[in-house]
């Protein structure tokens, strides 16, 4: 992989896979990086935001500039997080419980909570070179996993007190170059990485071994989920979505008429939400066998969301928090 290809992202919406050149690569390793703490700020709210979950009933989500915003009223109204130490890119967000979460993002950096998002310190920060991680996941409170550029699989048992590197290839001992772009439940405790050439990554003992899944399809999946049924729904490049309901062995591609590129995959039950580029915002009421489609006309670029009730859907989006302006139209 040219190393060009993926640096922090001028356009944040895409930071969790593109880049546009070496400057910043460049600069990374002839000047160390000096730390500089998020800005607090009055429109913090329309931030790019990237990744987004809940702390119990409490929504955090995180973008770009370091913003980490938090809602106790399901989304109706936001805060910025009160210290966040960093002000560069953060990709993705897991938590346990109310209190303890993790973020990750630019320069390798991993952020952990211990008050439900109000204030972070730093775990890691590889400061010597921009190998960005794209997400996280933790299984409980000690066990979690971080994967990101160039096969980057980080893993804790500690609750972020200490990481260490694990390998992974195609075969034992076999490096691999594939980026390692989300990361989702497989609904029995295991855990999916998704990845480039149409690959997805599968750990059932919290990230230490993987085992390859290969879709049938050719390019870069961005995103997964997995369904109350245990249907599996992975998406990704041109509009491409597809689906295993037999545990990854067998997948199909699901008809969606559109080439928009999709961000984010969120399943609540059989309720299945698929947003992407250009506003694009499908539904599905039968776990995803069929959408119905909500694209939005101003065309903005989505990135997150999360349930909020039955046919009820928190969006995040480019330009931040962004309303659900299709939920009148769901419910008829």
């Amino acid at each position: 992989m040219n190393k060009s290809f993926l640096r922090p992202a001028a356009a944040l919406l895409m930071a969790i896979t593109l880049a546009q050149g070496t400057g910043a690569f460049a600069a990374a390793q002839t000047a160390p990086l000096v730390p500089v703490p998020a800005a607090r700020s009055p429109i913090a709210s329309q931030a790019p935001i990237l990744a987004a979950t809940f702390a119990a009933d409490r929504v955090v989500s995180v973008g770009g500039n370091g913003v980490v915003l938090l809602s106790d009223d399901q989304g109706q109204s936001f805060r910025q997080a009160q210290k966040v130490p960093l002000s560069s890119v953060l990709t993705s967000v897991s938590f346990v419980g109310p209190k303890a979460g993790w973020a990750v993002g630019h320069w390798g950096a991993i952020l952990a909570t211990v008050d439900g998002g109000e204030t972070w310190r730093v775990q890691r920060l590889a400061t010597q070179e921009d190998r960005p991680l794209f997400a996280v996941h933790f299984f409980d409170a000690h066990h979690g996993v971080a994967v990101g550029l160039w096969s980057l699989v980080l893993l804790t048992e500690d609750g972020g007190a200490t990481w260490t590197q694990q390998q992974v290839g195609p075969k034992a001992g076999t490096p691999s170059d594939l980026n390692l772009l989300s990361l989702f439940s497989d609904g029995k405790g295991g855990v999916f990485a998704t990845a480039e050439k149409g690959k997805l990554l599968h750990s059932s003992d919290y990230g230490r071994t993987w085992e390859y899944v290969d879709t049938g399809y050719t390019g870069s999946l961005w995103c997964g989920a997995t369904l109350s049924n245990g249907s599996i729904l992975v998406g990704g490049q041109r509009g491409t979505l597809m689906r295993s309901d037999d545990g990854g062995q067998n997948w199909a591609r699901v008809p969606l008429g559109t080439t928009n590129s999709i961000t984010s995959i969120v399943a609540n039950t059989l309720d299945v939400l698929v947003i992407g580029l250009d506003g694009l915002e499908l539904r599905s009421h039968d776990g995803g066998h069929t959408f119905k489609n909500f694209s939005r006309a101003g065309r903005e670029p989505l990135t997150a969301a999360l349930p909020t009730g039955k046919g009820k859907w928190l969006l995040f989006s480019q330009q931040g928090v962004v309303r659900d302006q299709a939920t009148a139209q769901n419910q008829n």
